[in-house]
């Protein structure tokens, strides 16, 4: 593009796998930084084995990990670590999500690296964070799920307590470890000194709860699954159409009076029962219904058509194969990008959502291929030649 990204400074050592941390970093390789991703010898990261698959290539993995340098390296081999504390004084981040500990162990903990590299940001993610007495429990994303309330507040009125169709626990934590990376680099900015950014899946998740939390803390009450409505305002929620279903956001007054006059019935608006938004909160059940009686008389784009055109938000719900073909989430946001792989050939993958004006997010190169800039890298940093580098190759240590 010509155009560098923000983040051109900034060279990472990254040991994440599966999709907390790689989410992460993705996001600083999308913005220009250079991600190292060190893999383990021989295998690499878990998700290489994780559909869905183009011709044997994980599409998972090329999605999450655009835009990075690939190396192999066995951390356990004394050498692999001597190579590896070299390269962090090279460094301005290591990002790890191993369960807390384990660097310690491998003598590559965050103590032993600001010895090595005071300057070093060094950012784990782990399921339940560096302290307290959960720490050293394992954590997925539907771990982070269930522990946070996110399930307990998902689903319907009755029914199982629900897991989000994606994996929101580790999502959250990608992006909350980001925003600390990058609060951790302005702070060295000030100070000259690096630091650690201590990030949990459960925390990601309990934090994104927001009125949930306040709800118990506030009023004492335990709040259950409400299905597509939402807590502090009405009419918040999906509608049944005549041939699907759309979401209505009618979240203050001024845009409850508009609706009222949409669906036909503008003497609602100033009917004291619905007149704020507590009491219309308190009235949803026949809210639902007045309102659901007149989407079921229109299909999803009529309903649609009628609504945005009053300037209340609404929306159809939406399944990835219209996503994927949408004008503006597809086309001028670009949020779906062609690229092309070595083996798995051309495929699309999901574009970049933060949009910077003057250093503009690229995907610029593909997933890196198991070891692939092993040479490269090496010799890089650490002045090694390819001889070098096939040796430790042929010893294991890459």
């Amino acid at each position: 593009m010509g155009v560098k990204g923000a983040l051109t400074n900034l060279k990472v050592l990254d040991l994440t796998r599966v999709l907390a941390g790689p989410f992460c970093t993705m996001m600083l390789a999308d913005m220009g930084a250079d991600v190292i991703k060190i893999e383990q010898a021989g295998r690499g990261d878990d998700t290489r084995f994780m559909g869905p698959f183009q011709k044997g290539e994980s599409a998972y993995y090329i999605n999450l990990n655009r835009n990075k340098r690939g190396m192999t390296l066995n951390l356990k081999d004394p050498v692999g670590k001597e190579l590896f504390l070299k390269m962090v004084k090279k460094a301005d981040i290591v990002t790890e999500n191993f369960r807390p500990g384990t660097m310690e162990k491998l003598g590559i903990g965050y103590e032993t690296l600001k010895e090595v590299n005071p300057r070093i940001i060094y950012a784990a993610i782990s399921g339940f964070g560096h302290t307290g007495p959960y720490k050293m429990r394992p954590g997925y994303d539907i771990i982070a799920q269930a522990m946070s309330g996110l399930m307990s507040t998902t689903g319907w009125p009755g029914g199982e307590p629900t897991r989000t169709g994606t994996a929101m626990g580790d999502v959250l934590a990608g992006l909350s470890c980001a925003i600390g990376i990058l609060a951790a680099v302005n702070s060295r900015n000030i100070t000259g000194i690096g630091q650690k950014v201590d990030i949990a899946l459960v925390d990601s998740a309990v934090a994104s709860l927001e009125i949930i939390n306040m709800i118990y803390l506030v009023e004492g009450r335990v709040p259950q699954r409400i299905g597509n409505r939402y807590e502090s305002t009405y009419p918040y929620d999906s509608f049944k159409a005549s041939d699907g279903s759309l979401v209505i956001g009618a979240a203050n007054n001024k845009l409850w009076q508009s609706l009222c006059q949409v669906i036909g019935k503008p003497e609602l608006a100033e009917a004291p029962e619905y007149l704020e938004v507590k009491d219309r909160v308190g009235k949803h059940e026949e809210l639902k219904v007045i309102v659901e009686e007149w989407t079921m008389k229109h299909t999803v784009q009529e309903a649609f058509d009628l609504i945005n055109k009053a300037g209340i938000p609404c929306a159809p719900i939406m399944t990835i194969d219209k996503i994927v073909n949408d004008p503006h989430i597809a086309g001028d946001r670009e949020m779906f990008v062609k690229t092309n792989h070595p083996i798995a050939g051309e495929l699309t993958i999901t574009g970049s959502h933060i949009k910077l004006s003057d250093t503009p997010t690229s995907i610029r190169t593909h997933s890196p291929l198991l070891g692939q800039h092993n040479a490269e890298i090496l010799e890089e940093l650490l002045g090694l030649d390819i001889e070098k580098v096939k040796e430790l190759e042929g010893k294991g240590v890459l």
